[in-house]
């Protein structure tokens, strides 16, 4: 693993036990992951979760802008709600 790392002179480099604490840390951050039962799963499934989860957190962040768009353009500009929802969408 450490040949695919930066050799460049000056560069902080990272230790494996860094990683694996990193990817530890991942594992313990991920719904998903931390619903399987066995401890031990690949750092390459650590990571794939870990991206699969943040596209779907973008997907759920993009879907709830849409809907209070939507509830925005259906109320009264000057009404206490659409200052909440325009709060919101900021």
């Amino acid at each position: 693993m450490s040949s695919r790392r930066s050799r460049q002179p000056g560069s902080s480099r990272i230790s494996d036990d860094q990683i694996s604490d990193l990817v530890r840390k991942l594992q313990h951050l991920i719904p998903e992951l931390r619903r399987r039962r066995s401890g031990k799963v690949s750092a390459s499934t650590v990571l794939q979760e870990t991206c699969s989860y943040i596209r779907n957190l973008h997907r759920e962040v993009d879907d709830l802008s849409d809907r209070l768009s939507e509830l925005l353009a259906s109320t009264d500009d000057n009404s206490a709600e659409a200052a909440i929802i325009r709060s919101l969408l900021n």
